[in-house]
């Protein structure tokens, strides 16, 4: 498989998987026009993804300032597909980052975080995102 990229812009988070590192970054800000239609292709690649990924420890850094509800359904689906996956024997660990001051994002990232049973779900406060 190739890498997946794709760049950010106003409204739509960068999105980079490096293939053979076996690492997904999200990074930016998330409120697209068409939630769906933006992300549909990358859960599709990420799917397709997990199908030929056996062994090999998979990293998801999520490093987001904002994103809208719609957004949040998204990463849920996300985190549902990565859980199930990790409950199949992957081992998957998702680096929640977020600013130190920001309370909001923290408390999205636990809330994330207690959704998911398996997942190892890190919840990483840095002082510049």
């Amino acid at each position: 498989m190739k890498n997946l990229v794709i760049e950010p812009t106003k409204y739509t988070p960068g999105i980079n998987f490096l293939f053979d590192e076996r690492v997904l970054e999200i990074s930016g800000e998330s409120y697209p026009e068409n939630t769906a239609e933006f992300y549909s292709p990358v859960l599709k690649w990420i799917t397709e993804f997990l199908k030929i990924n056996e062994s090999k420890t998979i990293t998801v850094n999520i490093v987001i300032q904002y994103f809208n509800s719609s957004s949040s359904k998204i990463f849920m689906d996300l985190f549902d597909l990565l859980n199930d996956k990790s409950h199949e024997g992957l081992n998957i660990i998702v680096n929640w980052n977020y600013l130190e001051e920001d309370d909001n994002m923290l408390e999205y990232g636990e809330e994330f975080q207690e959704d998911v049973d398996n997942l190892k779900f890190n919840l990483v406060p840095r002082k510049s995102i």
